[in-house]
């Protein structure tokens, strides 16, 4: 099974931001940045359902932000740090030292609760 990554060169801003700008996308970045080595893609947990994880990870593979390589029935996971930190300097560290935004699902769980009390 082969994946897509781009080449460093053609890693694009818009697409970046597009890819970082979802919490769940976010979470995973921060995640891999503070890992050594490659993740197993099913060891991050997140809260959303197997096909939307999936969906989360082709969309950051394919912006450039990170690498997967299938090794069995799961994919190792690295953060592109070298990469991006060469075509964007320092735009990966200004984006991991802002606060987390509150998950939307967690907002609506709240709106609901506070509705129903």
């Amino acid at each position: 099974m082969s994946l897509h990554h781009p080449a460093s060169d053609e890693i694009e801003l818009p697409t970046v931001l597009h890819a970082l700008s979802d919490p769940q996308r976010l979470q995973i970045v921060r995640l891999l940045s503070v890992k050594d080595g490659p993740v197993p893609c099913g060891s991050i947990e997140l809260d959303v359902t197997k096909s939307t994880a999936t969906h989360h990870f082709r969309v950051l593979r394919e912006a450039g932000v990170i690498h997967q390589v299938p090794t069995g029935t799961t994919k190792l996971t690295t953060l592109r740090r070298a990469d991006l930190d060469a075509r964007f300097p320092r735009l990966l560290d200004a984006i991991l030292a802002s606060s987390p935004a509150p998950s939307r699902a967690r907002d609506k769980h709240r709106r609901r609760v506070r509705t129903a009390e």
